[in-house]
């Protein structure tokens, strides 16, 4: 990978993928990316996701960085936590075709993935193929990223009824409208 293709990449995990994490930062700072480490920034079989998930999540949408990987245990946790926060597009991927299509059809912007259940061998190649890959702006995954941007900003609004959507409009680069213009995402 060039330097001219790097990205402003944050990365996330407590103890279950602290070992994971610092190996992936060091492969990422070797071909060039810029990480933001939000820790654990030591191992501590008593720290919590969320208290290093959650500001990767906050960073990716406020623009801080372009993509975040977050780690736990199995990333399920990790993922839960992550798109808990309005405008993440998080998912925990185990193969290739995840980590790439995540991104082409549903504008993935948190990779998630298990400290315990994956190696760094594996790891490395899905965070490759994460940030190499790009939204592919289709009018399906449009319409489909929509929908999601409506369900979420009734469900912000704390209106009833959020299973039942309007068709919101999405314009893919990560700018919602939904009644409102939401600040540029990746």
């Amino acid at each position: 990978m060039t330097l001219g293709l790097s990205k402003r990449v944050g990365i996330a995990t407590d103890h279950g993928g602290f070992a994971l994490k610092e190996e992936l930062m060091a492969q990422l700072r070797a071909v060039g990316h810029e990480v933001v480490d939000f820790g654990a920034h030591g191992l501590n079989p008593g720290d919590d996701y969320p208290d290093f998930v959650i500001p990767l999540a906050q960073a990716v949408v406020a623009g801080q960085v372009e993509r975040g990987i977050a780690i736990c245990g199995s990333g399920v946790g990790a993922a839960v936590c992550a798109n808990k926060i309005p405008g993440i597009r998080a998912g925990l991927v185990h193969d290739h075709f995840s980590a790439r299509q995540g991104v082409e059809d549903d504008h993935m912007n948190v990779i998630c993935m298990g400290g315990r259940t994956i190696g760094p061998a594996v790891a490395w190649d899905l965070v490759e193929t994460f940030l190499a890959a790009e939204f592919s702006g289709a009018e399906r995954h449009l319409r489909r990223l929509g929908k999601v941007a409506s369900l979420e900003a009734q469900l912000a609004c704390g209106r009833q009824g959020a299973g039942t959507t309007s068709p919101g409009t999405y314009s893919g680069g990560g700018e919602r409208t939904v009644g409102e213009k939401v600040a540029r995402k990746s």
